[in-house]
């Protein structure tokens, strides 16, 4: 597969293709050994990014891949570069590709599987396994999962470490899987060191064979690594200068060949089927989390085996020839399933047939849809936050129970309460499988909060790590397709932050889970906090994730509608059909992402009509419809909707028929436009979107000013939908403590910048009522 995509295969842009050949060479007996015998259908893996090609490999024996894929591998429709739920075709349970990230999901699969376990005691528990390259424990994601899994009982999980001791520039250092095993053990799991092979094993019972023993043990990484690409002979030779003088040791090394020698010394623990059987089947005594150590060799197998540089080295043409005659594979036939075996193929579709693994057929699940209500209560009067707002739409929620209350799960890095889920959690409890009771309610010590843990709580507490949130999140999203229960999860956490989980939050995306991201507070408007937790790009980042549709309301009832929206949008799974109203593809469904304030903003009084729902989840709706003539309209965003209005009055005199463009979904109007677009482009001549329709109406000479509490590019867009002059306010530069006035006087976000603006990008008299700026 490697091999034809690097040799074979026409390369028309001159790249190299890839695909880790040693990689996928250290890992394959230990994918046998799981995917062909260890391995139930309740069972879900991680595979290490780089044995994607053994995997897709196991998964065309087992019928779920074809030829063509495997023959287009890393090209355009084929089977991908690293494991993905959502570009292969075969039975991928989780993607992997950003490493540490798919490990860290079978953990958090773990207790999400118990959370529906002990709502469901029916639900057959499997094991979450992560395959894992020794250098990829380095990621420190991996290490605050371990943490958080210790703090909530892991169980059934199992993490094979691929030890072999090198990563993609070097050699490891010495003695890391002492350290690896300690930390293990220090968060509660087992931990299984595999490292001699059954034929090591049976030497080290000959005389001289102790010996042999202590020196591999004793015997440094790189020196291992240069012996076995060298081979045979040079084992010979280094054998018997360090130790040659041991009793037994000569007549040891003399009894076998160099070949001979060779495989002895790479027997490890990792290459020995029957020892990863006899492992395997042994830890599925108990549900104890369980790390394996298995030695192996990169390379294993093949004349990289060993080299430092192998981790991104090819065979050659010749090598490859070599390669494929040992293996009894004739020329032209290597994409026959069992070229090469003296086994006849009735017997080994048989077996493959009896795979414990694939017993039960297609391994993805399906779940019910969770009827959400045609309107979510929210009423809200006087000045309320967006936040505020949240915490009573999901209180209220909680309050009326039923199957929607049921299905939703809530969880946060230790912002609980600061994000207004304090509520929910007073209604619905803490999940925890033991319970755990509020000590400070038992000694009557007042508190607003119930800070109760059981089996039935709904919402699950994490510590504070974004990475920890996003794939926890991944995870709970995940639950329809890996358990066949639907859950509806919503996480929060403060705005700023998600550029700190932000590769967690793209690979939860990326999978397709499926989530409501609440990030609280957000922006400059956090004002009194400072630069540390004022955010800027988010805005920025909801337009551009895929898989996420981002929203950032201004007043409850918007965010009511969106909210509502949001709860059937996560459990849509049609096909990908743009809708002629939007250009979005709907039907498909995705996350979620809410960039929510705490600013208290005056809430309007209005009849919710149909007409206005719709306008709100597309993306905008006219707070103020322009008049025929209008020379200018504020488009704005959020929080900074009480200046928006103040500067439209404020110009209202002296600029004919202002408009006002409340926009909720900036990500939403841009790519319903940038969709509409390509639609055009191809032929469909009719296609507009939303933000085309909203703006149809304003004559050319009508300038755009618009205006949000983050980065102006997120706006800055929309002169180009019909070509208007546009003036764009926003945030640029990193905040600092203040006042919500003294801040927005300071990015040019007031209504007086605002109006200032509008001034000097339209044609007519001095607005009256502006002050000089600072």
């Amino acid at each position: 597969m490697i091999h034809n995509a690097n040799h074979l295969r026409e390369n028309t842009d001159g790249l190299k293709v890839g695909g880790h050949q040693a990689s996928s060479a250290s890992v394959a007996t230990i994918m046998t050994a799981l995917y062909f015998s260890v391995l139930r259908p309740e069972d879900r893996v991680a595979v290490k990014p780089h044995a994607s090609p053994v995997f897709h490999a196991i998964q065309y024996l087992l019928g779920n891949q074809t030829r063509e894929k495997l023959e287009q591998f890393r090209a355009f429709g084929g089977a991908q570069s690293y494991p993905s739920r959502t570009k292969d075709i075969d039975d991928v349970d989780f993607s992997t590709g950003s490493v540490g990230l798919g490990v860290a999901q079978t953990l958090f699969a773990s207790l999400v599987q118990d959370y529906l376990r002990a709502r469901d005691e029916s639900l057959t528990e499997g094991r979450m396994v992560a395959l894992i390259g020794d250098a990829e424990m380095d990621e420190g994601n991996i290490f605050e999962a371990l943490l958080e899994g210790w703090k909530h009982g892991l169980r059934n999980c199992w993490w094979v470490v691929d030890y072999n001791r090198q990563s993609l520039d070097a050699v490891v250092r010495e003695g890391l899987w002492e350290r690896f095993e300690s930390i293990f053990r220090n968060f509660g799991w087992d931990v299984v060191i595999l490292k001699y092979g059954s034929i090591q094993q049976a030497a080290f019972a000959e005389a001289g064979g102790e010996a042999l023993r202590a020196w591999i043990d004793a015997c440094p990484n790189q020196l291992y690594s240069a012996l076995t690409f060298q081979g045979g002979a040079s084992w010979r030779k280094r054998l018997l200068a360090d130790i040659g003088d041991r009793p037994g040791l000569a007549p040891l090394l003399e009894r076998r060949s160099d070949a001979e020698l060779a495989a002895l010394m790479t027997n490890l623990g990792g290459h020995d089927l029957s020892c990863l059987l006899e492992a395997f089947e042994t830890a599925r005594d108990n549900d104890r989390p369980t790390c394996f150590i298995a030695y192996t060799i990169k390379g294993f197998g093949l004349p990289l085996a060993g080299h430092k540089d192998n981790h991104a080295g090819l065979m050659t043409k010749d090598q490859m020839a070599k390669f494929r005659a040992s293996m009894s594979v004739g020329e032209g036939r290597e994409w026959n399933p069992f070229e090469g075996l003296d086994v006849k193929e009735t017997e080994l579709r048989k077996f493959l047939d009896s795979v414990p693994f694939m017993a039960r057929g297609q391994r993805r699940r399906h779940a019910q849809r969770v009827t959400v209500p045609d309107q979510l209560v929210s009423e809200a009067k006087g000045s309320v936050s967006t936040q505020v707002g949240f915490g009573r739409i999901l209180d209220e929620i909680a309050r009326a129970g039923g199957p929607l209350a049921d299905a939703i799960v809530t969880t946060s890095p230790d912002v609980t309460v600061s994000t207004n889920l304090g509520p929910w959690v007073n209604r619905r409890g803490l999940f925890a499988r033991e319970a755990l009771a509020d000590t400070f309610r038992n000694e009557r010590i007042a508190s607003a909060q119930k800070w109760e843990f059981g089996a039935s709580g709904q919402h699950i507490e994490l510590g504070i790590a974004e990475n920890n949130l996003f794939i926890l999140l991944s995870a709970l999203g995940l639950s329809h397709s890996i358990f066949g229960k639907r859950l509806l999860p919503i996480g929060t956490l403060y705005d700023p932050f998600i550029q700190r989980g932000l590769d967690a939050l793209n690979y939860a995306c990326y999978q397709d889970a499926r989530f409501l991201l609440v990030a609280t507070p957000s922006g400059v408007t956090l004002a009194p906090e400072g630069g540390a937790h004022q955010s800027i790009a988010t805005p920025l980042i909801g337009m551009a994730q895929d898989g996420l549709a981002a929203y950032e309301p201004a007043f409850v009832d918007e965010l009511s509608v969106i909210m509502r929206f949001a709860l059937d949008y996560i459990q849509r799974d049609g096909d990908a059909v743009q809708s002629e109203r939007t250009w979005l593809r709907d039907e498909t469904g995705g996350s979620v992402y809410l960039r929510l304030s705490t600013r208290p903003v005056e809430q309007v009084t209005r009849a919710m009509t149909p007409e206005l729902e719709q306008d709100i989840v597309d993306g905008g709706y006219w707070l103020r419809r322009p008049g025929p003539n209008a020379e200018l309209i504020v488009a704005c965003c959020g929080a900074v909707a009480p200046e928006a209005i103040e500067a439209v009055g404020m110009m209202a005199e002296d600029r004919r028929d202002v408009g006002l463009l409340a926009v909720t979904s900036a990500d939403r109007l841009n790519a319903g436009w940038t969709a509409a677009s390509r639609a055009r482009e191809r032929g469909l001549v009719h296609a507009m979107s939303h933000v085309e329709r909203l703006l149809a109406d304003l004559p050319p000479h009508c300038a755009i000013i618009s205006v949000t509490d983050g980065h102006p590019a997120s706006l800055g867009w929309l002169g180009s939908v019909h070509g208007h002059r546009t003036r764009s306010l926003g945030v640029e530069h990193f905040g600092q403590s203040g006042t919500i006035d003294d801040l927005y006087r300071h990015f040019g976000i007031d209504a007086n910048s605002i109006a200032t603006a509008g001034e000097r990008i339209s044609d007519g008299r001095p607005v009256r009522y502006l002050r000089a700026l600072d």
